[in-house]
């Protein structure tokens, strides 16, 4: 391999790290300014949407998101049966963190079908959460 696609390699990681940074600071702040973020929940108020991460085998994301538009935008297709629901800010800190924890989950942050989207620890996304509070 050429130094020159190491370099491009480099920035190309860099720049999706930056979009990711961006991603995950304007969810944070839509979150914090609204107080909820929005899931997808299927017709019997019991299931979620969960999916398999791009990133790590055999592992599960939930998608979440900062405003009920971008969820409403994936209740087509195969989640066309799902309608989005909120979860408020204060119940995913205090639930909702340390179960998807001890399940292994992830939490894709506003999640975007066919792109390469921000799946973080759910631990990391409540600790930033609860910094961006403190600032």
């Amino acid at each position: 391999m050429s130094p020159y696609n190491d370099v491009n390699s480099h920035s190309f990681k860099r720049f999706i790290m930056t979009e990711q940074t961006a991603a995950l600071t304007g969810f944070i702040e839509s979150v914090k300014q609204h107080q909820v973020l929005w899931g997808l929940q299927d017709e019997t108020g019991e299931g979620w949407v969960v999916c398999d991460s791009s990133e790590f085998e055999e592992t599960d994301v939930m998608p979440l998101w900062s405003s009920e538009a971008a969820a409403k935008s994936h209740c087509t297709d195969e989640w066309a049966d799902y309608n989005p629901v909120t979860i408020t800010l204060t119940e995913f800190l205090e639930y909702w963190v340390s179960d998807l924890n001890d399940d292994g989950v992830l939490i894709g942050v506003d999640w975007e079908a066919e792109q390469e989207c921000l799946e973080i620890d759910p631990i990391v996304l409540a600790k930033e959460l609860v910094d961006f509070e403190k600032e």
